[in-house]
């Protein structure tokens, strides 16, 4: 999710030194040009172990740390914000945090995959409260000459509309459905996330649900129609 200006860019707001200095690339970049060469001891190691690594400056340690963490990150971010760009930037300021605070930092409760979860959320929430609009070009439709079942293309449309209403969600409601259902993260996981008790986590769950079944009902979108479109005959 990190390209080399972007590097540069942290870089100069951070200070010399207070950035790790290999690039960082998108998951799937990486997937297809193939991983970098890792250490398997680090492959190994626990994420307290490799934050004790970053905090003494160790680029290596900071890279596992990303490679293990960076797809749940930006699937959490792009569920939240819904724009590619934005859910980039808000993964890159997360692993930024990673790399600042990495000397000051003491795993507490579910560890770092808590704490980066807690951070990302946080940092979504922020960019939605400066109540920017990002206008996205119209795509070209595509034409298609082969014969599209109806109950596919009633699923596509089901999903885009579910898309759609999670994005119409109040922030904290989309955030704990994105990280139940989306990620799949215990109640009690997202809980802390979220910094809330279980007992108040399963309330927002509950009015989460309850408010987006009400808006896809109004929408008329049923759950029959969100069969994968791979099972329509």
């Amino acid at each position: 999710m990190m390209f080399h200006g972007d590097i540069q860019r942290h870089a100069d707001v951070l200070g010399e030194g207070s950035f790790p200095p290999e690039p960082l690339g998108r998951p799937a970049e990486r997937g297809a040009q193939g991983r970098r060469r890792s250490d398997p001891a680090l492959a190994r190691a626990d994420d307290t172990a490799l934050m004790a690594g970053v905090a003494a400056g160790d680029a290596a340690a900071f890279a596992q740390i990303v490679d293990r963490h960076v797809g749940a990150l930006y699937r959490v971010a792009m569920r939240m914000l819904g724009d590619a760009q934005e859910a980039e930037d808000v993964v890159q300021e997360a692993f930024a945090r990673v790399w600042q605070q990495a000397p000051r930092w003491q795993p507490s409760g579910a560890g770092l995959v808590g704490w980066l979860h807690r951070v990302t959320i946080n940092l979504c929430f922020d960019r939605k409260r400066r109540f920017r609009v990002v206008l996205a070009p119209e795509l070209p439709e595509q034409v298609d000459e082969a014969p599209l079942a109806d109950a596919a293309i009633v699923a596509e449309q089901a999903r885009a509309e579910v898309a759609r209403t999670l994005a119409d969600l109040p922030e904290r409601y989309r955030a704990a459905l994105v990280l139940c259902y989306y990620e799949g993260l215990s109640n009690a996981l997202a809980a802390e996330v979220l910094e809330l008790n279980i007992k108040a986590m399963e309330s927002l769950l509950f009015r989460a649900r309850r408010h987006m079944r009400d808006l896809l009902e109004k929408r008329d979108v049923r759950c029959l129609d969100l069969v994968p479109a791979s099972t329509a005959a």
